[in-house]
């Protein structure tokens, strides 16, 4: 970052006051005092204490203003490694853009690492940076990888091909950092990001930024418009806590493993009641990854916040434990299940929903019922309004009636990756705009991937053409980096 763009910087960081960044805090330190002003060196064991003042209630902590160190510029910035995330990094990247990528937890790849997935759902019909992962994955994985073309694939794998491939791009990678804040100028046009991490409360500009978050939380932070849940309560999705295991052999639990075809839930569910297990998810799933590991998805948390944390923590510690305890419960039945044990639980339990930000168009369920056709369209998806039980007693009638109706293969329109409230912020992933019935079909992540990489494109492309992502035209970029359709017969056909 230039000297001259970093002034402006904190002139316009200024102007916005306390919502923004301002530079002076009062800070007092230990016996390695540091000047005010100054940010602390850490590996020369500086501290910077936080000042302020506790209220009478102790409610309420009025924290003194603080200077924040700006970390970096880049043309293109993406919040959050996830499908969508990695999609848009790359794709920006290869378009000529320098990106930074921003990532909370300790691995690229989000549900599909961190949150131990398997299984990428909806790769049919996509090309482009999807089909270089699923090749990569099945290049290199295991012959149930090769079988299923990389959509069923080892998560510990998946790790390294994807930082491996955001490496060669160029992309300039931080794990462990979240986002806390953002500040737009003037003109109401995302500026930087604050981000909390190791290192500190940090600052980072760019000329374009991308909310891979999966929550909206960039979004969310820039004062966007959003809508969650369904119905007057907000009720969203449940969330699962997947986990690996070992011990059976395949061909002994072969008619449980779900990629044998759809009747292998049941199966496995009626089993585990005859043996009075009872999962909290009444359509438990084992899949077979290679050797003798396996994946399973056993169990639901309803009703939880994805943005209170408290929340999220006990559905975790209760969803990892109703893992061991099926495990146990198997386990306990003896012969093939005689060495049934949890290899790992996820770092991060499974949230399928959060925030579905306000964008330049809002995908509805009319829209994927009746096959929507738009002619700014990144990709097009065709899977099932996928509502997990928004409560253990099941789904309320209203949302079953709908989902009767079906899903017609639909368009994902541009704009529907265009935030409408904040200028020269983009989304990629489960956070676009649409409505819950639309969500719960495009929120899977074989439709992350191209969102990313439309949005990365879009990103560096209205840097180049020196116009705002909402003034672009979607149409004309994709013909300019149109890559090869696929050949019959190259993907799969998927199912949950």
């Amino acid at each position: 970052m230039t000297e001259s763009k970093r002034r402006q910087f904190l002139k316009t960081a200024a102007v916005l006051g306390p919502a923004g960044l301002l530079v002076n805090r009062h800070a007092t330190a230990s016996d390695n005092a540091i000047p005010i002003n100054s940010f602390p060196d850490i590996d020369r064991g500086h501290v910077l204490r936080t000042s302020g003042q506790l209220t009478e209630s102790a409610s309420i902590f009025q924290e003194n203003n603080r200077a924040v160190p700006v970390a970096g510029h880049s043309q293109v910035l993406v919040c959050g490694g996830g499908p969508g995330g990695i999609a848009a990094a790359l794709a920006a990247a290869r378009s000529g853009a320098t990106v930074q990528l921003l990532e909370l937890a300790g691995c690229l790849g989000g549900v599909w690492t961190a949150g131990m997935l398997t299984k990428i759902l909806d790769v049919s019909g996509k090309s482009g940076i999807m089909q270089e992962v699923l090749a990569a994955l099945a290049a290199r994985g295991s012959e149930v990888a090769k079988r299923s073309a990389g959509t069923v694939y080892d998560p510990e794998l998946a790790k390294v091909v994807l930082e491996e491939m955001c490496v060669d791009a160029g992309v300039k990678i931080q794990l462990h950092t979240m986002v806390v804040g953002a500040v737009t100028d003037e003109s109401n046009r995302l500026v930087a990001v604050v981000t909390e991490s190791k290192s500190g409360r940090q600052v980072w500009t760019a000329d374009r930024f991308i909310d891979c978050t999966g929550d909206g939380d960039l979004a969310a932070h820039a004062g966007c418009r959003f809508d969650l849940g369904f119905g007057e309560d907000c009720t969203c999705q449940p969330m699962s806590m997947m986990a690996l295991v070992t011990g059976p052999q395949p061909e002994d639990v072969h008619e449980f493993i779900r990629e044998t075809g759809r009747e292998a839930k049941a199966r496995l569910y009626k089993f585990m009641q005859d043996a009075g297990i009872n999962p909290s998810y009444r359509a438990p799933t084992l899949r077979h990854l290679h050797s003798g590991i396996y994946s399973i998805m056993t169990n639901h948390q309803y009703g939880v916040s994805a943005f209170d944390a408290g929340a999220i923590t006990k559905a975790t510690i209760e969803g990892r434990r109703e893992v061991h305890e099926i495990v146990r419960g198997l386990r306990d039945l003896g012969g093939v299940w005689k060495d049934l044990a949890v290899v790992a639980t996820a770092e991060q339990i499974g949230i399928r929903e959060g925030r579905r930000i306000k964008g330049r168009y809002t995908i509805t369920s009319e829209d994927i019922t009746t096959g929507l056709k738009h002619p700014q369209a990144v990709c097009r998806s065709k899977f099932s309004i996928d509502v997990h039980s928004l409560e253990i007693a099941g789904n309320p009638e209203s949302i079953e009636t709908l989902r009767a109706r079906g899903v017609r293969q639909y368009d994902i329109p541009y704009p529907a990756l265009v935030a409408a409230d904040v200028d020269g912020l983009l989304m990629a992933g489960r956070c676009i705009s649409g409505d819950f019935f639309a969500h719960a079909s495009y929120r899977v992540t074989g439709n992350a991937v191209p969102m990313g990489e439309a949005a990365g494109q879009a990103a560096a492309a209205s840097i180049d053409q020196g116009i705002m992502p909402h003034e672009l035209t979607w149409s004309a970029v994709a013909t300019e980096t149109a890559n090869p359709a696929p050949t019959a017969g190259q993907l799969p056909v998927t199912s949950k």
